[in-house]
């Protein structure tokens, strides 16, 4: 017994010295222009697929995948960050993709081949040597949720659904409307955007409209007629990751000081639209506690008044609304409960700002954000329309 466990010693010893020599040789190629052999590449996509699964085994993934805000959401990202290297229903993977090694796999046809929190793990941490990164805002857990759900989604789809989307209103606006907006620059006209900016407003305009009013989905907030100081220094934090999100960072952080302010500047000259209401009966106890915390605080847990910052509440003007913060009258419900919570679970960012409101937040309870949220979201910067009503005030 003795002489056989020092024979496999011996022998494992040998094999790990033999292995050290075989690489320090050179003479296996990591030229991406041969593949691995077979035995190589069967080991790696083992040990690939063992590692997701048993890291992402115990992640509870949340009841909302079906939410076709977080859909839309995702399909918004895909668009930009994945469709490149994976592909999508109404285009063919990137030609340089196609020679990386791996190659990466055509998405359409493979999610199926993952379960949602596998999808969400290999989203959100990447996997090494095979040119898939990591989520870009690790702080953000909730975002990568949005790809997985659109994944879901994905199988199947026809080009039509992905266009719809992956590029909203952009999609149907393409011609009739771009052309009624944009002047001889490219950019809308009457509005400061400098020349060239066309392409990039265009690509702003996917999830937020070239009007700032976003989509009824509620699948990104509504940031037309925000201060452009407020619009410049969110895309300026998330430029430089101060304010996360693998999202939002890419695309700001890909834009000069110029561009920052010109769509500042853009997005602050739009009206904002009226809101729209689901025809349903709010419950008036949780609209009072929101009205109650959005005008007072609720100084017994340390949560400081709203309209300290964000301005007045009810017909009272109040205090006028700092230039530096959102207007929150119309925004979408679960936008502001999202954001609450993040900064409540300190994910939200890094500036002076975010640890002002980190620190206001801290106490609040669900009950309390979804409430203050759904009281805001029915304040409209206008009017209000129900849906279903005949338009009339």
């Amino acid at each position: 017994m003795r002489r056989t466990v020092k024979t496999l010693a011996l022998a494992g010893v040998a094999a790990g010295i033999g292995g050290l020599l075989f690489a320090w040789s050179g003479l296996y190629s990591v030229a991406a222009s041969r593949e691995h052999w077979a035995p190589v590449e069967m080991f790696f996509e083992m040990a690939m697929r063992r590692s997701v699964e048993t890291h992402a085994a115990f992640i509870d993934p949340p009841p909302d995948l079906d939410d076709p805000a977080l859909v839309r959401r995702g399909a918004g990202h895909y668009e930009d960050g994945c469709a490149p290297c994976h592909g999508a229903p109404d285009a063919p993977r990137n030609p340089i993709s196609r020679h990386m090694m791996p190659e990466p796999p055509y998405l359409p046809d493979k999610v199926a081949d993952w379960k949602p929190r596998e999808l969400y793990w290999i989203t959100l941490h990447g996997i090494k040597y095979a040119g898939m990164p990591a989520w870009p805002a690790q702080q953000r857990t909730d975002e990568p949720w949005a790809v997985t759900a659109f994944l879901l989604r994905l199988k199947g789809m026809n080009a039509e659904e992905y266009r719809s989307l992956a590029f909203g209103r952009v999609q149907a606006d393409a011609h009739a409307h771009v052309t009624e907006l944009t002047g001889p620059t490219g950019a809308p006209a009457g509005s400061p955007m400098v020349r060239g900016m066309g392409e990039t407003l265009q690509d702003c305009a996917r999830c937020h409209g070239y009007d700032g009013n976003g989509d009824t989905a509620g699948a990104f907030p509504r940031i037309a007629g925000q201060s452009a100081d407020y619009l410049y220094e969110t895309l300026r934090a998330y430029a430089g990751g101060d304010r996360f999100s693998g999202i939002m960072q890419p695309v700001a952080a890909g834009l000069d000081d110029a561009a920052l302010r010109a769509l500042a500047e853009h997005y602050a000259a739009q009206k904002p639209a009226t809101a729209t209401l689901e025809a349903d009966s709010p419950d008036p106890g949780r609209l009072e506690l929101g009205r109650r915390i959005a005008a007072s605080g609720a100084p017994e847990k340390g949560v400081a008044a709203c309209s300290g910052c964000h301005g007045g509440v009810g017909g009272d003007s109040g205090p006028a609304r700092d230039a530096r913060y959102p207007s929150l009258d119309g925004q979408h419900a679960s936008f502001i409960a999202g954001q609450l919570r993040l900064w409540r679970d300190g994910a939200r960012g890094n500036t002076a700002l975010s640890r002002i409101m980190e620190a206001a937040v801290r106490r609040m309870t669900d009950e309390q954000i979804d409430a203050v949220a759904e009281y805001y979201s029915r304040r409209a910067p206008e009017r209000v329309m129900v849906k279903g009503d005949d338009g009339k005030s």
